[in-house]
């Protein structure tokens, strides 16, 4: 993972463990921004919600060039799905629509629960003697 993903999320945070963390924590960046983005369409405030859209973008952009090729069918989906989010986010950018945005915190907060069950229960497995 890039420096620039670990800006993206949320400069305040000062060390990354482990990748899985910084992926849990790309996740939680994209619900962060989102909502800010459907916070400021609400209040008609264009800069700002300009600004966390971009922001948003930019995480899935870095989860799309995190992906490794070798993954096969999963990286293909993966993929796909991170870049109808970018599409969503952009259409709701243009339109100045919360409805998008819903979208986007769903799949986002979806993603996020399914990658803790995996990383906590991968984590919990007990080990091979």
């Amino acid at each position: 993972m890039t420096q620039k993903a670990y800006q993206a999320y949320n400069q305040n945070h000062t060390a990354i463990q482990t990748p899985e963390k910084l992926i849990e924590m790309l996740y939680e960046g994209i619900l962060k921004f989102a909502s800010l983005a459907k916070r400021a369409i609400n209040e008609n405030n264009i800069e700002e919600k300009a600004k966390y859209i971009n922001k948003t973008i930019d995480i899935f952009i870095e989860l799309i060039d995190s992906l490794r090729d070798n993954g096969g069918t999963i990286v293909a989906y993966l993929s796909g799905l991170y870049q109808h989010q970018i599409t969503l986010l952009t259409t709701a950018n243009i339109n100045n629509s919360t409805k998008e945005l819903d979208t986007v915190l769903h799949v986002a907060s979806t993603l996020l629960e399914a990658w803790k069950e995996e990383v906590y229960s991968e984590s919990k497995e007990p080990a091979m003697a």
